[in-house]
């Protein structure tokens, strides 16, 4: 059975996303991939579970178009949620977190660029997407 909103470690983050974003979709497959410990666990932003999780960390409804990463009880958004995802995959993705030294209005302007476009280029969904059997446990229901 899936974790509720409720039962995240405190050694993990959660990961929030467009769940009828293909980009979105495609990303979450590939932290899925480089992060064989399970520390990110998931959430569509459209789910209760991130209604909820926002909600109890101060933060109102999300713009679907941002990645939003709530790790060690903070709430991190767009390139710095993208950034601080690639921190902790295995492989060479870490040393992408060098990025940060960029001013985040400048890596935002980027990443709003792709938010903006990402269905044109990429499509979308009619609904969110459903985890495997397999990777049911990474993903948070409400």
């Amino acid at each position: 059975m899936a974790p509720s909103h409720e039962e995240t470690d405190a050694g993990q983050a959660v990961i929030l996303f467009d769940g009828v974003c293909n980009l979105c979709n495609g990303w979450v497959r590939f932290v899925i991939k480089r992060d064989p410990s399970g520390y990110f666990r998931f959430a569509p932003l459209q789910s209760g579970a991130a209604a909820h999780l926002l909600e109890a960390r101060g933060s109102g409804p999300q713009d679907l178009s941002s990645v939003i990463v709530i790790e060690d009880g903070q709430v991190f958004e767009r390139s710095t949620a993208i950034l601080r995802i690639a921190s902790r995959l295995r492989g060479p993705w870490p040393l992408f977190a060098r990025l940060a030294a960029v001013p985040t209005p400048i890596r935002d302007r980027v990443y709003r660029w792709v938010a903006s476009n990402r269905y044109r280029w990429f499509g979308r969904r009619d609904t969110c997407m459903i985890p495997t059997p397999e990777l049911q446990s990474r993903f948070l229901h409400r």
